[in-house]
């Protein structure tokens, strides 16, 4: 099969796409995940945690749209860093990137082979993982239009079952239940759940990676940004708040499969109809997969194709048009990242990534309002300077708690990012420019 660094992605993706591609990158973050918030903050600390957190969302993604549809380039946070700030601030921004994908991934995988395990068993979680990455990493390869079609269908099997499991428990729901144990830690265990909170929503700006691949991306991309907002928003509290209320929710807060574990305690069962849900969940888990698959391998193909990567990683295929070398790039570290952490750590260290990358983003929406103020920007940000502002405040809030409350880790993705910034002087990459223009390319 032939290569070539030439050869363009092909715009196909519609509104539906993105709402599809934008909630699926999401939704198992609904699914699994945030209850381990419950185990350092209680139910309501970890929702005030949430609210939060949502407002961080809501100001960011009507921020960062106006920087995707100004510059549509799959590198996303990179690009604008880049063009903003320079080698140095794309560096960072690339970097946060790519640890907030390439380790949800895995996080995701890990669900996955648990939700597989409560169904068989006999299936080890790790076997399982492995096996759904090879898979994936497969499908992205056939073809983007294809994968994001396939993004349409589980996700809207996704969003249907969480419809469902609101409607089987919300007849089961006591406040008593969620009002036990509120705050178990005080105002100060609202601070380590952060993280997990940013896990209902984590990877919703992996849409900007596909900007090159959409029609009409400056009007299409705010459709398909603010359409998925608000539909997660929705499910994020709808599910918490529900599934706090069937039991003492102490019994859920470690699980990596709470919610068919709710529906079996809200029936007195663990017949039939619990294992049917397990497996439409599944789809949910499977549409974040797949999705984050997606937006890692964009960002590891821009990057490349910028030099700050190895150049084979932006070759692109000749028939499938999907940049293979990348994806397959992806899968390699999520396998070495499933067999070197647990769950929660991977969550850990994605948000960490993701909410850097946050930061890097609003300080470019500042700069460039100011260093080009004559750049179309067909979406301006809403009630500018302070939705950014809002936005920057909050993440930064949390990764200066996520450094106090996981300094281990924190070590790991600074220490990591040292080591990167090394190498990038050592090779001289610093000093090579590159021009992104306002249709992405460069």
């Amino acid at each position: 099969m032939a290569d070539t660094k030439t050869e363009q992605l092909k715009r196909v993706l519609r509104p539906v796409h993105l709402w599809a591609i934008a909630v699926g990158l999401v939704i198992s973050g609904e699914y699994f995940g945030w209850n381990l918030g419950w185990a350092v903050s209680g139910t309501v600390g970890f929702l005030i945690a949430t609210l939060v957190i949502t407002l961080m969302y809501v100001t960011f993604i009507f921020s960062y749209t106006e920087l995707t549809t100004s510059i549509p380039h799959a590198g996303g946070a990179f690009a604008y860093a880049y063009r903003a700030l320079g080698p140095f601030g794309g560096l960072v921004a690339g970097y946060a990137t790519l640890i907030d994908f390439l380790f949800a991934t895995p996080a995701i995988a890990f669900s996955l082979g648990a939700y597989l395990h409560f169904l068989y068993p006999v299936i080890p979680v790790l076997y399982s993982a492995l096996f759904f990455n090879v898979v994936f990493i497969g499908i992205n390869i056939l073809g983007v239009k294809e994968s994001a079609t396939f993004s349409v269908f589980v996700t809207i099997l996704a969003v249907a079952e969480l419809l469902l499991f609101m409607g089987i428990v919300s007849p089961h729901f006591k406040m008593t239940n969620f009002l036990s144990h509120p705050m178990p830690f005080g105002w100060t265990g609202i601070f380590p759940a952060l993280p997990y909170a940013v896990w209902f929503y984590l990877a919703i700006e992996g849409v900007a990676m596909v900007a090159e691949e959409v029609k009409e991306p400056k009007r299409n991309i705010p459709r398909g940004y603010i359409s998925s907002l608000a539909t997660l928003v929705f499910l994020a509290f709808g599910v918490m708040i529900l599934t706090g209320g069937i039991t003492d929710w102490r019994i859920l807060s470690n699980l990596d499969y709470p919610l068919p574990k709710a529906i079996s305690i809200a029936l007195s069962s663990a017949g039939s109809f619990v294992k049917i849900f397990a497996s439409i969940g599944l789809f949910g888990l499977i549409a974040s997969f797949h999705g984050t698959i997606i937006a890692s391998s964009r960002q590891v193909f821009a990057m490349a194709r910028s030099g700050y990567m190895p150049r084979f990683l932006a070759n692109v295929s000749h028939k499938f048009k999907t940049p293979h070398w990348a994806i397959i790039a992806g899968g390699v570290v999520s396998t070495i990242t499933l067999c070197m952490f647990d769950t929660g750590q991977v969550i850990e260290i994605s948000v960490m990534g993701a909410v850097s990358m946050y930061m890097m983003s609003m300080i470019s929406l500042f700069i460039l309002r100011v260093k080009e103020p004559g750049l179309e920007r067909p979406f301006t940000s809403p009630f500018y300077p302070v939705f950014p502002a809002i936005a920057l405040l909050i993440a930064s809030i949390t990764l200066f708690a996520m450094m106090y409350y996981y300094f281990n880790l924190s070590l790991f993705f600074f220490g990591g990012l040292a080591v990167v910034m090394l190498i990038f002087v050592l090779m001289g990459k610093h000093k090579e420019k590159i021009i992104i223009d306002t249709n992405g390319h460069e």
